[in-house]
């Protein structure tokens, strides 16, 4: 009787212990990052993408060093998505946000002023993709961060203790307009073509709507909501950027511009692309 009891009372505590660790998991979001595998890579002149990863939403695109300038447009059917690329030999992270389908990968080289020359081309086909909300889990060009970003340290600390993601997210907004402020200088300063800055953003405290909304999509994927970076314009014509999560299957619009009264919010979005 004894033994029975022994044995079910070692059972209790090993059930007990397992469900402990189950909530510290699920209170200690993962922070995924990319990586270039090297699984699955491939080369034509000077471009090498690794696509060892496509499933998980990304790839991962280095060129040869060139003191050239280089620009790379990933296009999917008739609609294309063009970036530049530096061209010092390290890779960077492109999201394949159109799900699963064939993409094209073309790298350009600049001639002389604004002509460029096709120098490279592959072409992409992330089978076994599941998720096609997956790549707004991890960082890219636009959402760029890794684990030690102090944002997203900031993030995992402010939602150490939720695990749902209606909560991760509210925290977050609220986090971002309680905490941030609009830069009125930088925005009439700014050089066309210039990346969301979210480092900057978060030492100054302030930013244009592309720091503001690239932030706020940096701590909410690293809390495992997805989150997109949206980029348009605002009623008639106005350059913009907002964010645009998933949460528990629902599109949550939020505009950090217009919660910091920087903005209209009764002004029409129109999107042109996302990241």
């Amino acid at each position: 009787m004894f033994s029975r009891m022994a044995k079910r009372g070692k059972l209790g505590l090993i059930v007990v212990f397992a469900l402990v660790i189950s909530v510290v998991f699920l209170a200690s979001a993962e922070v995924l990052m990319p990586e270039a595998s090297g699984t699955k890579v491939q080369k034509d002149g000077k471009l090498l993408v690794d696509s060892s990863n496509s499933a998980d939403g990304y790839i991962m695109v280095k060129t040869a060093q060139d003191k050239k300038r280089m620009k790379l447009r990933i296009s999917i059917g008739g609609s294309a998505l063009n970036y530049d690329i530096n061209s010092n030999g390290d890779f960077e992270v492109y999201p394949l946000q159109f799900g699963r389908v064939n993409y094209t990968v073309t790298l350009y080289r600049n001639v002389e002023g604004k002509k460029y020359k096709e120098v490279g081309q592959v072409t992409v086909s992330p089978k076994g993709m599941e998720d096609e909300l997956r790549c707004f889990l991890y960082p890219n060009q636009y959402v760029n961060y890794t684990a030690d970003t102090e944002c997203v340290k900031v993030a995992s600390d402010l939602c150490k203790d939720m695990t749902a993601q209606a909560d991760i997210y509210k925290a977050v907004c609220n986090y971002v307009v309680s905490n941030f402020s609009y830069d009125f200088i930088k925005s009439v300063t700014v050089k066309p073509g210039m990346l969301p800055d979210i480092e900057e953003c978060w030492s100054k405290k302030m930013g244009i709507c592309q720091d503001l909304s690239a932030l706020t999509c940096a701590m909410l994927r690293s809390q495992g909501v997805p989150a997109r970076l949206m980029i348009g314009t605002l009623g008639s014509g106005t350059p913009h950027a907002w964010v645009l999560a998933v949460v528990d299957g629902e599109d949550k619009f939020f505009d950090p511009t217009a919660e910091l009264n920087a903005s209209s919010k009764t002004d029409t979005y129109t999107t042109e692309r996302w990241y």
